[in-house]
């Protein structure tokens, strides 16, 4: 089980500061991963947790941290694929990846807020035949020294991007989504799936055999798909992730018994960490005790 941690992006705490302290902490207390999540603006008349309100960019967020570590991976859960263009996530994602040395994973997602629709000009129908078709391009621009890519919505002209990622293969491309054919899609064509915030843990079980079914019809190893799971703490309504340290332990061992290969944990949905009107001061000190308290290396 790899466990990672998720960087300071939401709320009073997600400044220059405690980014930079959470990054460098969370490797040198041997975490796997840190990660962001994105959202670009919410509707005035909308009612939404606090951790939606105000978010960093996620990969100049990235950026930021790769800047400062070493080691580490970094992730996106998620970036929304009907906003921008793969050709420019792509040349993103890969500039990201040759400055870091190979530490990117990006996971995409198909949006769900009328308001980012409308703002970035967007088109919500068909998200499956998008998915597949972004998923694609974004394969050949990553990995071909010829991009091409002709489909419905998107098209890459016989070109070259470059520099290409350092990664062999390219940066891993991660899924998120919560309806069975979307957890299909995932082990179809990604090289992993991720949770949502709101997810019932008790039940992932289902949600992982979706996901390595998919890749079964494939004809890839559902074994090698990566099942990434956002571990919201201290919220009992969610099922798991809560109560002492050693609890949360044993919550994270009993979900790699489910197929679970990656937690990570995400205190953007804090409201003591994250919430609007929290002293960044004391959201910081409240999460270097728990990303301590958890640290990997006190796992036996």
């Amino acid at each position: 089980m790899r466990i990672g941690f998720g960087l300071p992006v939401s709320g009073t705490w997600a400044t220059p500061g405690p980014l930079g302290r959470v990054a460098v902490a969370a490797e040198r207390e041997g975490y796997d991963s840190l990660w962001s999540f994105q959202r670009l603006l919410v509707d005035a008349g909308q009612q939404l947790e606090p951790v939606y309100r105000s978010v960093l960019d996620p990969l100049v967020a990235l950026g930021y941290a790769a800047a400062l570590t070493e080691r580490v991976r970094l992730g996106v859960a998620v970036l929304n694929l009907p906003f921008v263009s793969p050709a420019y996530v792509a040349k993103q994602a890969a500039t990201l990846d040759v400055l870091s040395g190979g530490r990117i994973d990006l996971g995409l997602g198909t949006g769900w807020s009328a308001a980012e629709f409308t703002a970035t000009g967007a088109q919500g129908d068909k998200r499956a035949a998008r998915s597949r078709e972004y998923v694609a391009a974004l394969r050949t621009l990553f990995r071909d020294e010829v991009s091409d890519f002709t489909g419905e919505f998107y098209t890459v002209p016989p070109s070259r991007m470059a520099p290409r990622p350092v990664q062999a293969g390219g940066v891993p491309i991660l899924l998120g989504g919560s309806v069975p054919a979307a957890l299909r899609r995932a082990g179809e064509i990604a090289d992993g799936w991720i949770s949502r915030s709101a997810h019932d843990l008790t039940q992932i079980h289902k949600d992982v055999a979706l996901v390595r079914a998919g890749a079964e019809k494939a004809g890839r190893d559902p074994d090698e798909v990566r099942i990434v799971c956002r571990g919201v703490l201290f919220r009992p309504e969610r099922g798991l992730l809560d109560g002492s340290w050693e609890k949360i332990r044993e919550d994270v061992a009993w979900l790699g018994t489910q197929g679970v290969t990656e937690v990570f944990y995400d205190l953007n949905w804090d409201p003591l960490v994250a919430g609007e009107d929290v002293d960044p001061v004391a959201a910081e000190e409240r999460a270097m005790d728990i990303l301590h308290n958890l640290s990997p290396m006190g796992l036996s």
